[in-house]
């Protein structure tokens, strides 16, 4: 039997008729459609595939950055709708948000019940987080999230003229109540996804991030891509409102997933939360509702 060489030569060339068949392998699989490519700014059609859209509300926060990795590191897009006053307080906190491909939309100035505010101060709640989300970031919002959800037509005409869409959402897994009983919450998820859902949630908690972080796998696993609100409903007409306040009845769309499947959370400190200044210095003003919170 004759022996083959083993010179340097021989290697070499033995190396780039691999790669040759390797690249001929997977440019066929491409072709038939038995490989797909995933790129971080790959065009998904929701129309086509299982979407949802998980959107986190009130930052920028300390606990947006590790949020911002986990999103990343799954090749994952989600929409935060973000206070303008604690833009205007941590503006780089939010241009990191865009600068990783994320959505960033307004929830207004600082978190009032916009439908006992004054008329006359409504305006002011959009121009002023437009403003402060500009600055930071350069990019100005389409979208807002009513705080609380709570919204109304005189309202959702002065969005108009901001130029804004108001989003409400699909699935509330209520993440601010069971911030010490992430399973309460993942139960909810579990139940309530379904394709086309938009999942209101909060970088506020570092448990929220810890939930996010080991949900994922479940999405991908039943076949979800996560996405934008925006690449979810495509441009949406500003003074318009999508979703709602509430769950509707359980669709439990999802199989879950073996526990080793699971990524184990990190042993690594949480940071602080932040202090609790005051979002709103409207007197009498909250988000009020038994969504408060949003």
């Amino acid at each position: 039997m004759p022996r083959r060489p083993d010179n340097q030569a021989w290697r070499y060339w033995r190396t780039v008729a691999g790669a040759a068949a390797a690249a001929l392998i997977v440019a066929i699989g491409a072709f038939t459609g038995h490989v797909r490519f995933a790129h971080a700014n790959e065009v998904v059609d929701c129309t086509q595939v299982k979407c949802v859209a998980l959107t986190f509300d009130d930052g920028p926060t300390p606990f947006t950055d590790r949020l911002l990795g986990i999103l990343t590191a799954n090749n994952a897009k989600a929409t935060f709708f973000e206070i303008g006053n604690k833009v205007a307080a941590n503006p780089a906190g939010a241009k990191r948000v865009v600068d990783a491909g994320m959505e960033l939309g307004s929830h207004s100035w600082e978190h009032p019940n916009m439908t006992t505010l004054p008329a006359v101060d409504v305006p002011a709640q959009f121009s002023r987080a437009r403003d402060a989300i500009v600055a930071a970031t350069g990019v100005t919002p389409k979208l807002w999230r009513p705080p609380g959800g709570l919204t109304d037509p005189a309202v959702n005409e002065q969005a108009a003229k901001a130029g804004l869409a108001g989003i409400l959402w699909d699935v509330i897994p209520f993440d601010w109540i069971n911030d010490s009983n992430t399973a309460a919450s993942r139960a909810l998820l579990m139940s309530q996804i379904k394709p086309g859902s938009v999942v209101l949630l909060h970088d506020t908690y570092s448990s929220t991030v810890d939930l996010v972080y080991q949900f994922i796998p479940v999405l991908k696993a039943n076949g979800y891509h996560l996405v934008t609100v925006s690449q979810l409903l495509g441009q949406r007409a500003p003074g318009s409102v999508y979703g709602g306040r509430e769950n509707g009845p359980p669709v439990n769309d999802l199989r879950d997933i073996p526990a080793s499947e699971i990524p184990s959370l990190p042993n690594t400190p949480s940071p602080a939360p932040m202090p609790n200044f005051p979002i709103n210095d409207v007197p009498g003003q909250n988000s009020g509702g038994p969504n408060n919170g949003s």
